[in-house]
């Protein structure tokens, strides 16, 4: 007989080590999905590994890939620490790229003034874009989870509507996209690659920031009260309302960082969504769950997903595996996250 045993406490390295076991796991049963598709299982890593972390283009790629999970998912561990459940990141990924992209095509700025310009307009675009889904949970009592997430087609729509209508380049034929940013508006790169400098350093402070505001700040305090127990922090005077609306800002600015990153780093212009966001807002889901709720770890869990999405291609390419393999890939590690999350407040125990 198998019974789950309460914990009467967690100890701090125990959600740690079940997220390992998960990601174990997770392995083990994409191993299965290799051998299924009759590649070898050993082959198959020995390629993710040969692509992604022993190549410097491969590595190059694994951070292109890992900034935009970084700015995501540190904002996204504030949102599941108060019990937002923002599922909209990808929506929120746009709507920054929307009002950064405008800003660049449409805003004469000094060159000085021109990349904090579009970094701001882009924050205020994702956050404005979760702020809805915010309003929506407090003043009318619509679960974010459903907000946020048809909030993601409206803002594909917008961006399909302005790169097909009125932003549309004067020059394009037969495409659907604007024209190029002007240059002072395109973000710099590493030599030979495409990871932004700029977003890179973001993302790297904004995680620690966002740690330091979490751990050692009011405003962190009330969040964590809030998500860990909202009755004590009604009895405590603390502002379920204020606290929501303050993460619902922070998660959906730092989505918008990400999309300003992708469409002024990378792309130069503002095209069709799938472009600008190869998944991100919903990978980044499993860059916050990992971190267990720790901006700064998300560093080290952005690059184990931009390893997984490297990876995928590496697979693609060399071994003929389907196209959606990454997405299987990125599947298998979430539900095992999500099925081992029992395991961090339980134990097992076998017998009568």
């Amino acid at each position: 007989m198998i019974r789950f045993v309460q914990l009467p406490r967690s100890g701090p390295y125990r959600p740690l080590l079940v997220s390992l076991a998960a990601i174990l796991v997770s392995l083990l049963i994409a191993a299965v999905v290799f051998a299924v598709y009759g590649a070898s299982p050993l082959e198959a890593y020995g390629e993710m590994f040969r692509g992604t972390l022993a190549d410097p283009q491969g590595r190059a790629e694994v951070l292109r890939r890992a900034v935009p999970l970084l700015l995501t998912g540190a904002g996204l561990t504030l949102a599941f620490r108060a019990q937002f459940f923002n599922i909209g990141a990808e929506g929120q990924i746009l709507m920054g790229a929307v009002f950064g992209g405008g800003v660049a095509l449409f805003l004469p700025l000094p060159v000085a003034l021109t990349v904090p310009a579009i970094f701001i307009a882009g924050f205020v675009g994702g956050g404005l874009w979760a702020l809805l889904a915010a309003w929506l949970r407090i003043r009318l009592r619509v679960n974010e989870i459903l907000s946020t997430l048809m909030l993601n087609y409206i803002a594909a729509s917008v961006v399909i509507y302005l790169i097909a209508g009125p932003w549309k380049g004067k020059n394009v034929r037969g495409f659907i996209y604007t024209d190029d940013f002007p240059a002072p508006a395109q973000l710099a790169t590493f030599s030979g690659t495409q990871v932004g400098i700029v977003t890179l350093v973001l993302g790297v402070v904004a995680a620690v920031l966002l740690q330091l505001l979490l751990s050692r700040s009011t405003r962190g305090f009330e969040l964590r009260v809030v998500g860990e127990n909202p009755g004590a922090a009604r009895y405590a005077g603390i502002s379920s309302t204020r606290v929501i609306l303050l993460v619902a800002l922070i998660t959906g600015g730092m989505a918008g960082l990400a999309g300003v990153g992708e469409v002024a780093g990378i792309q130069h212009k503002l095209l069709e969504p799938s472009q600008i966001s190869l998944g991100y807002g919903f990978t980044a889901i499993i860059v916050a769950w990992l971190a267990r709720g720790n901006p700064a770890l998300c560093i080290v869990t952005a690059l184990l997903m931009g390893v997984i999405l490297a990876g995928g291609d590496v697979l693609k390419i060399n071994l003929n595996m389907p196209f959606r393999i990454t997405d299987v890939f990125s599947g298998i590690i979430l539900m095992t996250l999500i099925a081992s999350e029992v395991f961090v407040r339980y134990r097992v125990k076998f017998g009568r």
